[in-house]
């Protein structure tokens, strides 16, 4: 499948999907004019994905490779919320058929309202999440990565 890249703006995230490298994340600040118009292509894509998953006979996706989906965003309004629950619908799908997905939520280590956002949109989809939190300086996240 062809892989689906959005380049962010100031309101829009990052949004890239390449499964033959399992790079799967929608980063930075999502408040666009035109919710519909950003997410809707990207519905479309991750139900046309999960569909071939489902139905095709190549798993690429096991235990020790699962599909690793990363929402690292910045600040989303209540309409990409909306989206961003229907996304993690259709991740779901995945898990009946044995297809292991690992969702990560990151959050900036002092907002705790971005991480209880997504302790709310997990629960609501029933799937877990693994919580990362990101240091506010950039010279903890160095530290950390070291």
């Amino acid at each position: 499948m062809q892989r689906l890249y959005i380049e962010p703006t100031r309101n829009t995230p990052e949004i890239h999907f390449s499964p033959d490298k399992n790079i799967f994340f929608i980063r930075g600040r999502s408040s666009p004019e035109d919710v519909r118009a950003l997410y809707y292509p990207v519905i479309d894509w991750i139900k046309a994905f999960i569909d071939d998953i489902i139905e095709g006979e190549d798993k690429i996706f096991t235990s020790d490779h699962p599909l690793r989906f990363k929402t690292d965003l910045s600040y989303f309004n209540s309409s990409s919320a909306k989206f961003l629950f229907d996304i993690f619908i259709e991740l779901k799908r995945l898990l009946p058929a044995g297809v292991p997905v690992l969702a990560e939520w990151y959050y900036d280590e002092e907002d705790i309202d971005l991480k209880d956002a997504g302790v709310d949109i997990a629960l609501l989809v029933g799937m877990e999440f693994s919580y990362i939190p990101k240091p506010k300086n950039p010279d903890e996240r160095t530290k950390r990565t070291l």
